[in-house]
């Protein structure tokens, strides 16, 4: 098989979405659902949060913001009638203020665990079964061959896969494509885009807590109004 030129290479034109120059943006083969904050989408290779590819959420603390900034995507997910995993939450959505997000709760189902053994198999298979919009789990402690095999089980299918871990994961190695951390800053959030498929991001991205004509979508709430729940036992 023949390769590339250099002179392909040098070409002002990428000769394929795989590959880029190191002072460029990667492009996506496939568009990314947006975020809802265009600054955000500008740094995002596809524009938006990556499908078919994992995503790593590092955060300082539970509830910091983690859940409002994936509101507007899961709206509009929502919108399209596909369904949203939620595997091992460590709190019960609110179902009121996911509707009030534009989030049905019909489309909702979250799926309880025993073990980290559990929740890994839940969001493989999830993320396999191409039968969700997206996957959100908050696993204990994955290993890289674990996030391994989500990577391809999340290539497998066409879902948002997003793992929400501790900021202190930042100096673990990760096959996600997408890894960024957030921090509170001056009244809204810092987002540091750890990890993309591109030039590297020196400055973080600064958002406000929800986006403009957004509602608030709360990180956690009372037990009560329960979407559809199910559990592994």
């Amino acid at each position: 098989m023949s390769m590339p030129s250099l002179d392909l290479l040098r070409s002002p034109v990428p000769v394929h979405p795989a590959l880029w120059r190191g002072a460029d943006l990667a492009r996506a083969v496939t568009p990314g659902v947006s975020t809802g904050f265009p600054v955000l989408d500008a740094e995002i290779p596809g524009r938006g949060w990556p499908v078919g590819s994992l995503t790593e959420i590092l955060r300082a603390q539970e509830g910091i913001g983690e859940l409002r900034i994936l509101g507007p995507a899961l709206a509009a997910l929502s919108a399209q009638g596909k369904y949203l995993a939620w595997i091992a939450p460590p709190y019960s959505p609110y179902a009121p203020a996911l509707a009030a997000a534009g989030i049905d709760p019909a489309r909702l189902f979250i799926v309880r665990t025993g073990s980290e053994k559990e929740t890994l198999w839940a969001i493989e298979q999830a993320l396999r079964s191409n039968a969700c919009g997206a996957v959100l789990a908050w696993p204990a402690a994955p290993r890289y061959p674990e996030l391994r095999r989500l990577q391809l089980a999340a290539e497998s299918g066409r879902s948002l896969a997003l793992l929400f871990r501790p900021s202190q994961a930042a100096n673990e190695s990760t096959p996600a494509a997408l890894r960024i951390g957030l921090a509170s800053e001056q009244g809204g959030l810092a987002v540091r885009i750890l990890k993309r498929r591109g030039a590297p991001l020196d400055r973080p991205v600064l958002l406000p807590v929800v986006p403009p004509a957004a509602r608030r979508l709360p990180a956690e709430q009372p037990a009560t109004a329960r979407p559809s729940e199910l559990t592994i036992a």
